[in-house]
């Protein structure tokens, strides 16, 4: 495995100011994520997980430190560069799977493509091997009312995956799933990493973190611990 990190954090702050309240999610948050390795990132509700998950996808901007992501300073890129690299370079798994309900399983795969301009053939290409990888390609007319909520996840990865992105961020893509659908979306992703993915999950089940090579441990925002996959097993 090549060890040019995706994402390098260092210092990394993060403060919620509300009237005289002053909440810090992050302190002092240092990690690396190499190319090709597959993280989680565990603690308990409101340890600061999703905040920082929120961070390394460009949705949130932190308060203080540095962030690299593939090299590149976070801070020095304006907004239209941000969305630029959220939409070419960030593959996003929502717990919620985030699924238009009008539009059918192709299309809510195919639909952040265009955004791209990229060229009709090459995104029905792109979005038929994505569904063909996570056992969907059955389903692609389908709308997700019509699926279990696994399918719809298993849609929502398919959707990250069409744009051959850098990094997977997946925040709780077990949470709305019961226990089955949950190992099978696992098993999935796991996968997905043995292909060749960088994954960064966020999860608060502990079941879960076995998947993962390294677990990173965050409690009242800081980084207390991290276990390879040889101690989670």
């Amino acid at each position: 495995m090549s060890q040019h990190p995706v994402i390098q954090l260092e210092n990394l702050t993060k403060v919620f100011q509300t009237d005289d309240i002053e909440t810090r999610a992050l302190a002092d948050v240092s990690l690396e994520v190499n190319k090709g390795e597959y993280v989680s990132i565990a603690g308990p509700s409101g340890c600061g997980k999703s905040t920082l998950l929120a961070i390394l996808g460009l949705l949130d901007a932190p308060t203080g430190g540095m962030y690299l992501l593939n090299g590149r300073a976070v801070h020095e890129l304006n907004l239209q560069e941000r969305a630029r690299i959220r939409n070419r370079e960030i593959g996003f798994i929502f717990q919620s799977f985030n699924l238009i309900g009008d539009l059918s399983v192709e299309e809510n795969v195919e639909l952040p493509l265009t955004y791209r301009g990229m060229l009709p053939d090459e995104r029905r290409a792109r979005v038929a091997e994505a569904l063909e990888k996570v056992g969907m390609s059955h389903r692609a007319k389908h709308l997700p009312a019509q699926l279990s909520g696994g399918q719809q996840q298993r849609v929502a990865v398919a959707r990250a995956l069409a744009g051959y992105p850098a990094v997977l961020l997946a925040d709780e893509p077990t949470g709305n799933l019961d226990s089955k659908n949950g190992e099978a979306v696992m098993e999935l992703l796991r996968d997905l990493h043995r292909g060749g993915a960088t994954i960064v999950m966020v999860t608060h089940d502990a079941r879960f973190t076995r998947f993962a090579e390294r677990t990173i441990h965050v409690l009242d925002g800081r980084v207390v611990d991290a276990v390879t996959a040889a101690a989670n097993a």
